[in-house]
């Protein structure tokens, strides 16, 4: 007989599986931001990024009778978080310029370790022996694929590392809100809370020639590639906001190793870089890592409950 849907076992598993699916689709809009490369402005392709998912998930949340009048404390939260996780958008697309897609996403996979640290210590979130090793085995398989990057990129291989700790306070501050309104509802007032951080520094930085932040029009191919990149980026986070409203961001960021398989796939498939032996050693412990959290909390799941 099946779990019951409000089984506490049952909601860690379903938020995994919500992590896999973020895993799988963030790395897709990475790879779009790289073909995107300096063809616009990384604070205008950062800002469209947001603007899609306030215009895709606002009209939802309205229809579906979601949304709601945040308080000040609320709106300063949303606030914070559209700022982390715009600062850290700019500088991950603003690295793909130079680097490959899972190189740059290995350096920014000390983030799942930060953030199991971060569980425990701001969330007072239970982390027992199993899940520190899980993280730490996949925090060694990030480490194989890293190599040497700071002599091949220079300075801006630490941009996915500036990504990786503005990201895991950014999941933190998610996991608080996540159980506490919709999922959906949470995402689009992200999408718009980072338009009036962003908007006013394109207007100040149009026609100042500084090409990070510089606006222009697009043309047919950079307008489609925005749109993709819009859709998968909504699609990604709506995931991860239902995985941080089920399970623990501890249980949740070993799962997250998986992002570099779907990284390492993607950067062969379109831009021909292929990975070592060393590489596909890492790959496979982070694999592990990812499985046995999964399949420990598929076992925990099924363990008989206590008898009264």
């Amino acid at each position: 007989m099946s779990q019951p849907a409000h089984d506490p076992s049952a909601r860690v598993t379903l938020g995994i599986l919500f992590m896999v699916g973020f895993s799988v689709i963030a790395p897709v809009m990475d790879s779009f931001a790289k073909l995107i490369g300096d063809g616009m402005a990384v604070a205008q392709v950062a800002t469209i990024r947001f603007l899609a998912q306030a215009l895709l998930l606002m009209p939802l949340a309205a229809v579906m009778g979601w949304l709601h009048r945040p308080g000040r404390g609320e709106t300063a939260l949303h606030l914070v978080r559209a700022a982390l996780l715009l600062v850290a958008t700019g500088c991950f697309f603003y690295s793909l310029q130079f680097m490959p897609v899972a190189d740059a996403i290995a350096i920014f996979f000390v983030e799942p370790f930060i953030l199991t640290l971060l569980g425990g210590l701001l969330l007072g979130e239970p982390i027992g022996p199993r899940r520190y090793v899980a993280c730490t085995i996949g925090f060694c398989g990030a480490l194989l694929i890293i190599r040497p990057s700071f002599q091949d990129f220079g300075p801006v291989a630490l941009l996915p590392l500036v990504t990786a700790l503005l990201f895991a306070f950014y999941m933190i501050l998610t996991r608080r809100m996540a159980t506490r309104m919709h999922p959906i509802t949470l995402q689009a007032y992200t999408g718009l809370a980072a338009l009036p951080i962003a908007l006013p520094v394109l207007w100040l930085f149009d026609g100042s020639g500084i090409g990070p932040l510089d606006p222009s029009w697009p043309d047919a191919r950079i307008f489609w590639l925005l749109v993709v990149l819009g859709l998968c980026a909504t699609a990604s986070h709506i995931c991860i906001s239902f995985a941080l409203k089920f399970a623990p961001a501890s249980v949740l960021a070993p799962v997250q190793y998986l992002e570099i398989v779907t990284a390492t796939a993607l950067g062969y498939y379109i831009f021909g870089d292929l990975p070592d032996i060393i590489s596909f050693a890492g790959i496979g412990l982070i694999v592990a890592s990812g499985l046995f959290v999964f399949l420990r909390e598929r076992h925990l799941e099924r363990r008989p409950l206590p008898q009264p």
